[in-house]
């Protein structure tokens, strides 16, 4: 064909040897990823039950605080009252928190404290109500008879399932014809159907609450999973808080005393810190004044995929589902996202009436969160 110099638009649609230009591949521009559900990864088990539950335990506490109605506890003083005496035991080395001074317990009755004040040649100090104690250990008598039997209850926890839906119907006509793009119309329609599954389940894990009640759920009531922010109630860093870093931007300091908190008060292994994009930004830049290149490179990079920090190796994960002023700190290892038996995602055909075909895409799920100390939740930051 000899050349016109006419471009190919000028061509009309009369001209039947142009075939269509169209691309075999559907662009998709609704985000759809689930990062943090890739994260976790599957579950080893099933839940076999609408009410799915766990066993939880802890060790005998160690740490008190002061209970005493007098403000201040004088130098001399050798009682004095704590929240919770059944926590001590006479023998219990005790010592404040941050304080040098060591006591020694001589006697319980009740929330009441009985001490040997500058215990080992140690300089007693003044004594503060809320002041948190710490029992360094007990020490027993030779020959004595053995103490008290004192153990912990295992708490049973649980969570519900909940019931995600689609429903899909494809006409006789459609199935039929030959779409671009498409080799079946039925499968792409589940195929569509399901990634918005997947991204509510992602975004109901994170968010998701129970009803405030029948949560079995009933003929009129439906039966919600709660999400692990609203497990979260001990580990929760509010800006603004006594004690948490100032400032509403995140940054090293909120991450660190987060994390550092959360290690002292739990055995959890954080190795999760999961942001929205925003808060995602405020992490890479904790690098950017710090950051050198060479006068050849070409790219500049900017992003922190971990993050680790003297109490544990954190991956970051990016989710378009976070609140934008939260940021969640996780141990992967005490958390499950868990399908009810024979329940995951699957497609069911259903009957037809008509000219068409239809179906029903259906999974239940729960999250199983296991000690929710063991994991925190900073809350109230900026998000512009």
């Amino acid at each position: 064909m000899s050349f016109t110099g006419k471009a190919t638009y000028t061509a009309g649609p009369d001209l039947p040897e142009l075939a269509q230009d169209v691309s075999d591949l559907v662009g998709i521009i609704s985000p759809y990823e689930t990062p943090l559900l890739d994260a976790l990864g599957d579950p080893l088990r099933s839940a076999t039950s609408t009410h799915h539950e766990w066993l939880e335990d802890a060790l005998l506490p160690n740490k008190d605080q002061i209970d005493d109605n007098v403000i201040a506890v004088p130098v001399g003083d050798t009682q004095f009252d704590v929240a919770h005496g059944d926590r001590f035991r006479a023998g219990d080395q005790i010592q404040i928190e941050g304080k040098k001074e060591l006591m020694l317990v001589a006697e319980v009755s009740g929330n009441t404290l009985t001490v040997v004040r500058g215990y080992a040649g140690t300089t007693p100090q003044a004594l503060v109500d809320g002041q948190v104690v710490i029992i360094l250990g007990n020490a027993a008598l030779e020959g004595a008879d053995r103490p008290d039997t004192r153990f912990t209850n295992r708490v049973r926890r649980g969570n519900w399932t909940q019931i995600f839906t689609h429903s899909v119907e494809v006409s006789g006509s459609d199935l039929a014809a030959s779409p671009i793009g498409l080799a079946d119309e039925m499968d792409y329609q589940k195929q569509q159907r399901l990634r918005e599954l997947l991204r509510d389940l992602e975004n109901t894990v994170i968010n998701g609450g129970l009803p405030s009640s029948t949560p079995q759920g009933g003929s009129a009531v439906r039966r919600t999973l709660r999400g692990i922010i609203r497990h979260l109630k001990t580990q929760i860093f509010n800006v603004g808080d006594t004690g948490f870093p100032a400032g509403e931007q995140l940054d090293e300091a909120k991450i660190n005393y987060a994390l550092r908190t959360i290690w002292e008060n739990s055995s959890a292994g954080i190795d999760l810190i999961v942001v929205n994009g925003y808060q995602k930004r405020r992490i890479n830049s904790f690098l950017s004044g710090s950051r050198a290149f060479g006068s050849a490179e070409t790219t500049y990079r900017d992003r922190v995929s971990m993050y680790e920090s003297d109490f544990g190796l954190c991956r970051i994960v990016t989710t378009r589902w976070m609140p934008q002023d939260a940021v969640l700190l996780l141990d992967s290892s005490r958390v499950a996202v868990l399908p009810l038996a024979g329940r995951s995602f699957h497609f069911k055909p259903l009957s037809s009436r008509g000219d068409y075909e239809c179906g029903q895409l259906i999974g239940e799920y729960t999250l199983e969160l296991k000690n929710e100390a063991a994991h925190g939740i900073i809350r109230g930051l900026a998000a512009s």
